[in-house]
Formats: C-alpha cells, sequence, structure tokens
C-alpha cells in the first residue's frame, strides 16, 4: 500500500559525503551500463501514494461502510500490515476485491498529487546522452503505472517499464530479480539499482548486485530520513554535481 520499509537501518551523517560518492569516481560511473530505478519514492513523490493510502482511503472506507475515520484507519492498517512484503500488498485488484472499491478509479481523483521528484528529469536525460540503459523496476500494480505515466509521460524518458506484477514476484522476492535478469539480461557487474525500500535494497544486495542506491527522501511532505542500510542520496543532483558520482 504505501513504501516505507526501514529497519534496524545504519545512519549516515548529512555533513559528510555519502559512501556512494567516496567509493565511485567517475571511471568507475563510466563502467555503468544499466541503471535500474524504482518507481515510486525514486523518480515520483511519494507523496501521492502516502496521500491515497494513509488519508484518501481512510475518509473513503469510512464514508461508505458507515465508519469513523480512526476506526477506517485501523482496519486499513492492520490489511496493510497482513500483506506487507507480498505482491498483493501492491496489486489494485487485490485491495478493490478485499475492501469492495474501484481503487484504479479512486486514484484518478487525486491524480494531481502525482509528481516528478527533483532533478529527474535531468538525471535521466544524462543517462540517455551518455548511453546507458534505464529501465524502471516497480512493485506497483500496472493500473497504477498507467496512470502515472499518463500525468507524467515517464515512459518516454526511460528505455523500459517492468512491473513486479509482470512476474507475480515482488521485488523483496529473490525471484523477482531472476525474472528479471532472463527478461532484460544484464550484466549485474554493470548495473546501479536506485530505489527507497530497504527490503528491496536488501534482496538485490542478496542476489549479488554490488551497486545499490537508496533515496532518503521519498516524500517531499515528510522529513528526510537518513537512517539507512545503504548509501544514498536526498536529491538526483547530487549525482550530477562536479565533485561527485557523475562529473
Amino acid at each position: 500500500m504505501t513504501d516505507s520499509k526501514r529497519q534496524q537501518p545504519i545512519s549516515y551523517s548529512n555533513d559528510t559525503p555519502s559512501r556512494q560518492q567516496l567509493l565511485y569516481s567517475a571511471q568507475q560511473w563510466a563502467n555503468i551500463d544499466t541503471v535500474l530505478l524504482d518507481m515510486d519514492g525514486t523518480l515520483l513523490d511519494l507523496h501521492f501514494d502516502n496521500y491515497f493510502w494513509l488519508q484518501y482511503m481512510p475518509s473513503k472506507y469510512a464514508e461508505q461502510n458507515g465508519l469513523h475515520k480512526d476506526a477506517a484507519h485501523k482496519i486499513l492498517k492492520q490489511a496493510s500490515d497482513e500483506t506487507q512484503g507480498t505482491l498483493n500488498w501492491y496489486c489494485l485488484d487485490y485491495w478493490s476485491n478485499r475492501l469492495n472499491m474501484p481503487v484504479a478509479e479512486l486514484k484518478h481523483h487525486v491524480v494531481e498529487k502525482i509528481q516528478y521528484r527533483p532533478y529527474v528529469k535531468d538525471f535521466l536525460g544524462m543517462i540517455k546522452q551518455q548511453g546507458k540503459r534505464a529501465v524502471i523496476v516497480t512493485n506497483a500494480h500496472r493500473d497504477s503505472v498507467d496512470i502515472k505515466m499518463t500525468k507524467t509521460g515517464l515512459d518516454q524518458r526511460v528505455d523500459r517499464i517492468i512491473s513486479s506484477h509482470d512476474y507475480q514476484e515482488p521485488k523483496e522476492s529473490q525471484e523477482f530479480w531472476r525474472h528479471l535478469q532472463n527478461d532484460e539480461p544484464f550484466n549485474i557487474n554493470k548495473t546501479l539499482l536506485i530505489d527507497d525500500s530497504q527490503a528491496v535494497l536488501r534482496s538485490a544486495a542478496t542476489y549479488g548486485f554490488k551497486h545499490l542506491l537508496t533515496i532518503f527522501h521519498p516524500d517531499s511532505q515528510k522529513e528526510p530520513n537518513t537512517q539507512s542500510e545503504h548509501p544514498g542520496i536526498h536529491h538526483f543532483n547530487e549525482l550530477f554535481h562536479k565533485d561527485n558520482l557523475i562529473g
């Protein structure tokens, strides 16, 4: 439902460069030929999803079922906790059936909240200019992907979009990465994955990814969180600053 999975993190100081910036020289960046990118909280502001699931849906569920909003919020949270980390957690069809509500249709009611994160367009343009392959790998349901592509045109800025629903496995599963590598062949030693989910990055590390980067500020309406098991950035301009990863 939402993407907030940070467990037992290690904190990195805001006033020192992240390990990603220290470890990657311009020469090392030149050896990256594929960039795998999460969508919500990485390329697009997670505020849309957080607002929809944590505020809008409890309100609509309360209205439909004659409940106080606090009671509706409690019911939805329990349902979320029961499915978190599974494909159903991200599946609009599942939630439409479970809640007896047209979830995909309701998303259109707050579509104006779908926004790019800062400097994303510049970063994707730079990747294209450098001849690297940019592929979105998202847990979002295809209906949600379609809504966001219609609003943003993000699909025109990347080479391909892959949803975990295509493989019937969430990114938290090792099977997702096996399916991905068969479907979208990539050299794991020359591929960078950028994702705001600690659980997904942990899964990718287990699979063998060497180049992992997280996002410290996925929701523009919340405070940044630099507590992470992985090196990361607040915004993509940190990756094309002259002294950092991309010169």
